[in-house]
C-alpha cells in the first residue's frame, strides 16, 4: 500500500512525524508537506510562480506552497504511481463544522479526493497537542480497516480525535458537521513601527453541537468521522431561485 502524507502545519510539525512512524510498517509512506505553517490556506493553488520541491534530512519532502500544492504536485508530477491513499495531518487543533471551509488540513485531503484517491483529514482536538499518539493510532486503525474492507468509491473522511489517551476514547462514530457562531471581530492593534495592523479574530463557539454532530462526539470523547462532499449546490434553493428569476 502506498500512502501520501501531507499537512498544513509544515513538514517539521510533530503530528506528521507521529503519523509517518505509525504507518511505516503498514504502507510505503511518502511525506510531501509545506515548508512552513499554512494553516487556514484552504484549497488555494499557487499559480503566479513556480514551486520548488526539496528533501529534509529525515527524508520528508517539502514545498514552498500550500497544502493543496503539495498534494497536487506529488500526485500529478512527483510520484511514479498513484497513491492508494492520501492522509493529511495530524493537525494540531480541531477541524469541525465551519472550520472545514478554511482548513488547509482538509484541503490537502480534498485535493487527493478530487484526484481520485481515497483521502483522510486527521485533527487532534486541542492546541495542547498532548496525545498525538492517540490520533496516530486511530488513523492506523482506519487505514487497516480500509485495507481489509475498501469502500466502493473514493471517499473523503474528516477525522477529529479528542486529545485524550487511547484508553479514554469512547469509540468512533459517524457524524455530520456542526456549525459555529460567527467568528469574533478582528483585533486592531499598533505594530512596533507604529502602523495599524489587524489580527483575524478567533473562530466562533459551537452553535449547532447537538447529538450526531462532530462537536458532540468529540465533547463525549468519541472520534468523529464525517464523510465530506465537494458539491456546494444548495439543492433546496434551486426552485426558489428559478421562481425569483422568472418574476
Amino acid at each position: 500500500m502506498r500512502i501520501l502524507l501531507c499537512n498544513d502545519d509544515g513538514y517539521f510539525a510533530p503530528g506528521i512525524e507521529h503519523l509517518a512512524r505509525a504507518l511505516a510498517d503498514v504502507a510505503e509512506v511518502t511525506v510531501v508537506a509545506p515548508e512552513r505553517d499554512r494553516s487556514g490556506a484552504s484549497n488555494s493553488l499557487t499559480l503566479d510562480r513556480p514551486l520548488s520541491l526539496k528533501q529534509a534530512a529525515n527524508g520528508f519532502y517539502y514545498v514552498n506552497g500550500t497544502p493543496t500544492d503539495c498534494v497536487h504536485l506529488a500526485v500529478t508530477g512527483m510520484l511514479e504511481q498513484l497513491p492508494d491513499m492520501v492522509i493529511s495531518g495530524i493537525n494540531i487543533g480541531a477541524n469541525m463544522g465551519d472550520d472545514t471551509i478554511y482548513s488547509g488540513t482538509v484541503a490537502a485531503a480534498t485535493e487527493g479526493f478530487l484526484l481520485g484517491v481515497p483521502s483522510l483529514a486527521v485533527s487532534l482536538c486541542s492546541k495542547a497537542g498532548g496525545h498525538f499518539a492517540t490520533a496516530a493510532r486511530v488513523t492506523r486503525e482506519l487505514v487497516l480497516l480500509l485495507q481489509r474492507q475498501p469502500l466502493v468509491a473514493p471517499v473523503l473522511l474528516n477525522v477529529n480525535v479528542p486529545d485524550v489517551s487511547h484508553e479514554e476514547l469512547a469509540g468512533i462514530v459517524v457524524t455530520r458537521l456542526g456549525k459555529r457562531h460567527k467568528a469574533e471581530p478582528v483585533v486592531r492593534t499598533i505594530s512596533p513601527r507604529n502602523e495599524t495592523v489587524f489580527w483575524v479574530g478567533a473562530a466562533g463557539e459551537a452553535q449547532d453541537a447537538g447529538e450526531g454532530t462532530d462537536f458532540f462526539a468529540v465533547q463525549n470523547n468519541q472520534v468523529s468521522l464525517t464523510p465530506l462532499q465537494i458539491d456546494l449546490t444548495h439543492t433546496a434553493q434551486l426552485g426558489l431561485v428559478r421562481s425569483w428569476l422568472a418574476q
